[in-house]
C-alpha cells in the first residue's frame, strides 16, 4: 500500500476530493498524514475528522527557508512517503527540499501551464483575452510552477467572466483532476517517456473539458 503524504496551507479542498476518492474507490494507498505550514489551516480539522494524522511545521518559526524546508523533511519524513502531494500549499520550496523528493511530488496549479506561472491566474487569463482557461497537475521541480505535467483541465473563458466566477469553475476541475491524476500514479500508470512528457500506460487522454466527466476519447 502506498503512502501519501498531502501538504496544505488553508481549507485543503483539493485534500478532501483526493481523501473521498481514496475511500471510495478502493485505493491501494492511504493518506498517513496532512501537514500545514499554518495551525489555523481548516483542512487540518477535515483531515483529524478522518482520523487523518496531522502536524503543523509553521514557516514563521524558522530563521529562513532553508531551515523551514529541513524541519518539513524530518516530519514529512517520519511518516514514510511515498508520494507527497501539494493542495494549496503556498510556500516556494528550496531547490534542495525539491531534489530530496524528486519524481515523487505532485503540485496543482491553477493555469494551463505553461502559460501563467505564479499568483493571480485566473485574473491574468481574462486580461489576456484567454479563451480557455484550467489547471495543471505536475511533477514539481526546482523551478517554481514547472515540471512534467501529468494531466490538465480546461474550462471556457465566459464573455462575462470575473476572476471569482472563473477560479470557482477552475477549483471544481480541480477537485476531478487531481484524484484522478493521483490514482494513475498509484496504480502504476504514469511513466515518462523519452522526451521527459508524462504519459499513461493505458493511453488514454490526460485531459478533462468542463462538462465532460471522462477524458476525451
Amino acid at each position: 500500500m502506498k503512502n501519501l503524504v498531502i501538504l496544505i496551507s488553508g481549507r485543503g479542498s483539493n485534500m478532501v476530493a483526493i481523501a473521498e476518492a481514496c475511500a471510495a474507490e478502493g485505493w491501494d494507498a492511504r493518506i498517513s498524514a496532512v501537514i500545514s505550514n499554518r495551525s489555523d489551516a481548516s483542512g487540518l480539522d477535515r483531515a483529524r475528522a478522518w482520523g487523518i494524522a496531522t502536524a503543523v511545521v509553521n514557516h514563521r518559526d524558522f530563521d529562513g527557508r532553508e531551515a523551514f524546508d529541513a524541519a518539513l523533511a524530518q516530519v514529512i519524513d517520519s511518516f514514510s512517503p511515498d508520494l507527497i502531494v501539494l493542495a494549496g500549499f503556498m510556500r516556494i520550496l528550496t531547490p534542495g527540499f525539491v531534489q530530496h523528493y524528486a519524481g515523487r511530488m505532485f503540485n496543482i496549479h491553477p493555469s494551463l501551464l505553461p502559460a501563467f506561472p505564479g499568483l493571480h491566474t485566473h485574473r491574468r487569463a481574462i486580461e489576456a483575452g484567454c479563451k480557455l482557461a484550467g489547471t495543471t497537475v505536475h511533477v514539481v521541480t526546482p523551478e517554481l510552477d514547472h515540471g512534467p505535467i501529468v494531466a490538465q483541465a480546461v474550462v471556457p473563458v465566459r464573455p462575462d467572466d470575473t476572476e471569482d466566477t472563473l477560479s470557482a469553475r477552475v477549483l471544481a476541475m480541480e477537485h476531478q483532476l487531481y484524484p484522478r491524476a493521483v490514482r494513475w500514479w498509484v496504480d502504476g500508470l504514469l511513466e515518462a517517456g523519452v522526451d521527459g512528457r508524462i504519459v499513461l500506460r493505458t493511453g488514454e487522454s490526460q485531459l478533462l473539458i468542463e462538462g465532460d466527466g471522462r477524458p476525451p476519447g
